[in-house]
């Protein structure tokens, strides 16, 4: 008998968070951790929502603009994030993260890459198609709570 849908669903995405934790403790064998555990929830926050705003981030996140300057503040400091002036509106400054977040996004997405390319390997290229198809629609359709366009 197969396992309910929410623990496959569970399950998918505890392996997926786990195998980006283990890869990042390797990483800090032979280094001091330069990011919070909220820093870099923060982090992967800013960069999902696609250079937004202070206020935009806060918003998202619903903390208070204090709070999220503060740790974009820390962000910057740490060389993991950068404000950029708006061109459309000299008085706002969006948020891009650095290359150095770049390097640490590299654990999350290698590990991503292996498992698609495994699906290619086993799955029929139908099979593949519909798995497609069906995470887009969650994806676009059965997470409106999630906006991160």
């Amino acid at each position: 008998m197969q396992k309910p849908l929410e623990d496959l669903f569970g399950e998918v995405y505890s392996k997926f968070k786990l195998q980006f934790y283990k890869r990042i403790f390797q990483r800090l064998d032979d280094r001091e951790a330069t990011l919070t555990l909220v820093e870099s929830y923060s982090i992967e926050v800013i960069n999902a929502l696609g250079n937004p705003t202070v206020s935009e981030f806060a918003s998202f996140l619903e903390i208070s603009k204090a709070n999220a300057t503060y740790k974009v503040q820390n962000l910057i400091r740490k060389g993991y994030l950068e404000k950029v002036r708006s061109e459309q509106d000299r008085r706002e400054s969006h948020l891009h993260v650095t290359e150095r977040f770049r390097e640490y996004e590299k654990l999350n997405n290698t590990y991503l890459a292996t498992v698609a390319a495994r699906v290619r390997a086993t799955c029929a290229p139908e099979e593949v198609e519909l798995l497609q198809s069906i995470l887009n629609t969650i994806s676009t359709e059965l997470m409106p709570e999630v906006d991160l366009h």
